[in-house]
């Protein structure tokens, strides 16, 4: 039996009459059609609070989506607990979350990807009664044609709890991040001007050291602005007003801040059907050992053009958010497709420090595919030359120095976010001394990266 999260805030939050409420919506994005954004909006922080007070902040973001609205196939929605306590990040088993406008289906398949990372678990009781995802949707199902939900609340979760959970649903451009938050709380209206400024400039900043008196959010912010700053992305401030400037008196407001980060021009340009392709390979190349002694087979018709094409991919499995193996090539020598199967195989079976995947470990591994851009030479004499030019969470880094060769791919950066770190470490792992630079030669490229 299907189960459906009721909405819990419809007649309060927003009407609850379907054509008040879609007459309601969709006249806050009229009037918020002059502030429409260009780009691609990769991830948003909007308010929560009722559509009264916040809805006109919020429609500033959401009018951005409607040229979108076809390509948009997954949401990915993470608000503060309000109701009650826990630590981690709460998912749902429901099937479905229901608002005045309809069913919006939940992603299961997308939720289960991330229940064996650290600190996420299931809690239906988080999702009950919390309004800081539900105020969302009407907006979303206004916009977009058809989209499935991955609903997450957030308790008492660090920020590096939240970018895992967000790197790995990150996806392409079918994915929008939407995270929920209002910033400050029942102060007069001045005193939250300069608080909500102060905040603001933290967030354009990519400081991801927010607290709770300044955005009720901060635990879900503060986990997208540790990634975006890996990732070399910037956000932009859309709109920051308070319920002094939509319908409250100015004695005691509540503050409401509306920010955007653009999709990077070279992010994830290959289309979702090539994806899902490439990680089907993957799966098969890795299985195939199991059910049969032939060797790998790959019939080229099957695949489009941009697969049979030379291309160069690295293979990375994990098992219970530990590293279980990692395979690929830096240049391209053979068709993609070619190269993802093989790099496969040879990362469940042929990585020298692991031994060979087993049949159970298969059916429980986590299979991220990384697709290379050309590598492109660095003219950079020093350590210290390589640090002024180098992009953190954008750049995958080639050292060479004596024959000695290694590579860090830019998903690396989650782990050594530090620039001087992640080259030390590099020059470690290519057995070269970390605190030397003797005629290295240095070459970047970046990744799509999806699971």
């Amino acid at each position: 039996m299907s189960e459906i999260r009721q909405a819990a805030v419809a007649g309060t939050f927003y009407p609850a009459d379907p054509a008040l409420l879609s007459q309601s919506v969709d006249q806050m994005l009229a009037s918020a059609r002059q502030n429409v954004q260009t780009g691609v909006q990769k991830a948003i922080i909007a308010p929560h609070a009722g559509h009264v007070y916040s809805g006109p902040i919020a429609a500033n973001l959401y009018v951005g989506l409607e040229n979108k609205k076809n390509n948009i196939k997954r949401v990915v929605l993470l608000g503060p607990s309000h109701r009650i306590g826990f630590r981690g990040i709460a998912a749902c088993t429901s099937d479905s979350y229901q608002t005045p406008l309809g069913l919006i289906d939940v992603d299961k398949t997308a939720l289960e990807s991330v229940i064996s990372l650290p600190n996420v678990g299931y809690l239906d009781e988080a999702h009950k009664e919390e309004h800081s995802l539900e105020v969302h949707l009407p907006f979303l199902q206004r916009t977009l044609t058809q989209f499935k939900l991955v609903p997450l609340v957030v308790g008492d979760a660090d920020k590096q709890d939240v970018a895992r959970v967000l790197e790995k649903l990150w996806g392409g451009l079918e994915t929008l991040i939407v995270i929920s938050s209002d910033l400050s709380h029942f102060h007069n209206y001045s005193e939250a001007q300069q608080i909500d400024e102060n905040t603001s400039r933290k967030i354009l900043n990519l400081e991801p050291n927010l607290t709770g008196d300044e955005a009720c959010g901060c635990r879900p912010i503060n986990g997208l602005l540790q990634l975006a700053k890996q990732k070399g992305l910037s956000i932009q401030e859309v709109d920051v007003r308070n319920s002094g400037d939509t319908a409250g008196s100015h004695d005691r407001v509540v503050g409401y801040g509306a920010y955007v980060i653009f999709a990077a021009e070279t992010e994830q340009s290959t289309p979702i059907s090539i994806r899902q392709q490439i990680i089907q390979v993957a799966r098969q190349a890795i299985l195939q050992p199991f059910q049969s002694k032939e060797k790998l087979n790959i019939n080229f018709d099957l695949y489009a053009d941009e697969l049979r094409e030379d291309g160069a991919s690295f293979i990375t499995l994990n098992l219970g958010g530990r590293l279980r193996g990692c395979i690929g090539s830096l240049e391209a020598h053979r068709a993609l497709i070619l190269d993802v199967a093989h790099n496969a195989q040879a990362a469940a079976f042929k990585d020298p420090r692991f031994s060979p995947l087993t049949l159970e470990e298969y059916r429980a591994i986590e299979l991220h595919a990384s697709i290379l851009s050309k590598p492109q030479p660095l003219d950079v004499d020093s350590k210290e030359a390589l640090l002024e030019i180098i992009r953190p969470g954008r750049d995958g880094i080639i050292l060479d120095e004596g024959g000695r060769r290694a590579t860090y791919l830019p998903s690396v950066w989650q782990q050594l976010p530090d620039p001087e770190m992640f080259i030390r470490e590099l020059r470690r792992k290519a057995g070269l001394n970390p605190d030397q630079w003797n005629q290295c030669q240095v070459m970047r490229y970046t990744t799509e990266e999806f699971v």
